[in-house]
């Protein structure tokens, strides 16, 4: 397997309006974030993700640009981006942006003069269609609710949007369109970034024609998701390999690709060694595993076989293929604490068994910022508090059909994603350290106990343990190229599984449950001598590994050779 270094990286996110505001504004900024690279640094993380801090409306909280070579004026300047820049790289660590190229902002200056007329030199950089019979150009439905299309008065004609109405799809068939955005990626690159993390990167290719889903007879839902139209779209591995080509080959930078409803055989085609796209995707299947069949909102409680299968075949499907990204939560997903640990009884230590889980897998970690300190979800008294449109979006959606109330808040403090996006929690001061304003979104009433500075005095807290897993990592060959193997599959309490490397082994044994659970090692693994890398308890080193007793939520990492 070829070493490269994004492989040996852990990858730390930043989500700007929610990490440190410098200036008493309630909004994050970059002069926030230069204000505490030390931190990170002292973490031991290698790659900062910056999601977006581009010139945007913020109708989708940056994801929705008007510039793309600008930053947003509560972010700061490109001087105090060039000075984070500068502030990564002198500490040894390497930054990547956020590219977002599927969609731009309607405030975009091509956005702008495409809609002035048919004939305007910009009209084709979007997509563009005349109604049918009335109504929209097809049936297909928007991410954030909706149909897709929005009528535009100037030219009597819709134009395409899968996210927000603000945020019209690029027309990538437009091979000048093409050209501008690697011209783009090229100006950053040139400026010295590390890489891209690519949003919805494989929604640009549409099956040509934009067919309607086909419905059932008796059907009345309006719009329909029309994933299999816009979803690994005929023409993307060319454009993929084309932005390899013009762009992406001539650094040597890591790409990690958002990829909505991917399988590993497609992940392959995106990320495989020989192809010349990605070095990595982020998927979603692991993230439905607690939806039902109505969808992210139709919340279900987890069970460890599904968890366990799809990180098994992700693991198994790409191995010695393509390169994995490990991640639990992220600014779209709710804090993986809450979701799949115990945030009340067994926080501390059920985050240093989800962390375990994170960064002894094959792949690259993410760290989502707070993650570390064990930040949770939050439950906000009303809707008024909530500042994401697509939750808000769904919660009129809902009313508007019938449901209570309360059952929609319920489904909103399980998967919104809000409950990733309040402010980080520095201390036990006002606003958590965060601000010295009124912060854009309130703060977890719980940063009084959960905070940086409770943290770092604590020898024993989440934040030393995620520091000494980085560390091992670093130390240990096998822990980031070793293949996997999963290990007593039919333990329904317990996830267990081997790394090979070599001679080398590592056994990690992890207690996803707040009771005790047995784990017996099958006698066919042959181990001697093992060696305890790390754990989240006291362990008796004389204990026998191959019959143990595992406290709530234990997790124990065993290196040996064979």
């Amino acid at each position: 397997m070829e070493r490269k270094w994004w492989k040996e990286s852990v990858v730390y996110q930043i989500y700007p309006r929610s990490f440190k505001d410098s200036n008493g504004d309630g909004i994050g900024d970059l002069q926030g974030i230069i204000s505490k690279l030390d931190y990170l640094k002292t973490l031991g993380v290698n790659v900062v993700w910056l999601c977006p801090v581009y010139k945007s409306p913020n109708d989708d909280n940056g994801y929705d640009i008007s510039n793309y070579q600008d930053i947003m004026d509560e972010f700061g300047t490109i001087a105090d981006w060039e000075m984070l820049l500068q502030g990564l790289h002198d500490r040894g660590m390497k930054l990547i942006m956020d590219l977002v190229v599927n969609h731009s902002s309607d405030e975009h200056a091509w956005f702008a003069e495409s809609r002035k007329s048919k004939d305007n030199p910009y009209r084709d950089y979007y997509i563009w269609r005349p109604g049918k019979d009335g109504r929209e150009p097809n049936n297909w439905g928007s991410f954030f609710s909706g149909s897709a299309w929005q009528y535009d008065e100037a030219t009597d004609e819709y134009f395409l949007h899968l996210f927000s109405k603000k945020q019209p799809d690029l027309n990538w068939e437009n091979e000048q369109v093409r050209r501008e955005v690697y011209n783009m990626m090229t100006w950053w690159l040139d400026k010295g970034i590390d890489g891209f993390r690519m949003d919805v990167i494989n929604l640009i290719s549409k099956v040509p024609g934009l067919p309607s889903v086909p419905v059932e007879d008796g059907e009345n839902r309006p719009y329909h998701f029309g994933g299999d139209y816009f979803v690994n779209g005929p023409r993307v591995h060319e454009y993929l390999q084309e932005m390899n080509r013009e762009v992406l080959s001539k650094y040597d930078i890591m790409t990690v690709g958002e990829a909505v409803d991917v399988t590993p055989e497609d992940a392959a085609l995106y990320v495989g060694e020989d192809r010349d796209e990605l070095s990595m995707v982020f998927h979603f299947e692991l993230m439905g595993v607690d939806s039902g069949p109505g969808g992210k909102w139709d919340c279900k409680p987890w069970v460890l076989k599904d968890i366990k299968d799809i990180i098994t075949k992700w693991q198994t499907l790409l191995s010695g293929k393509g390169w994995n990204s490990l991640y639990l939560n992220n600014h779209d997903q709710p804090r993986m604490l809450s979701r799949f640990g115990n945030d009340t009884d067994y926080h501390k230590e059920s985050g240093k068994m989800l962390a375990t889980l994170l960064h002894t897998l094959q792949g690259t970690p993410y760290i989502y910022q707070g993650e570390e300190i064990g930040m949770t979800n939050v439950k906000f008294d009303s809707i008024s508090h909530y500042k994401d449109i697509e939750i808000i979006n769904m919660h009129k959606e809902y009313l508007e059909a019938g449901h209570k109330e309360e059952d929609i808040m319920n489904s909103i403090y399980i998967k919104g994603r809000d409950n990733g996006r309040t402010p980080m929690q520095w201390s036990s001061e006002t606003q958590a350290g965060f601000t010295t304003g009124t912060p854009w979104l309130a703060v977890n009433p719980n940063y009084t106990e959960i905070n940086v500075e409770n943290a770092l005095a604590d020898p024993d807290s989440i934040f030393h343990y995620y520091k000494r897993l980085i560390e091992l990592r670093k130390e240990h060959d096998i822990i980031v190229y070793g293949e996997y193997k999963i290990v007593a599959e039919e333990n329904e309490r317990v996830y267990a599984y081997q790394r090979a490397l070599g001679s080398e082994r590592l056994l990690v044994i992890l207690n996803f449950f707040g009771e005790s659970a047995s784990f017996e090692l099958p006698a066919e693994i042959g181990i001697s001598e093992p060696e305890l890398l790390i754990g989240n308890y006291d362990v008796d080193r004389a204990e026998d590994v191959r019959s143990l007793e595992l406290r709530p939520y234990e997790a124990r990492v065993y290196k040996f050779t064979v």
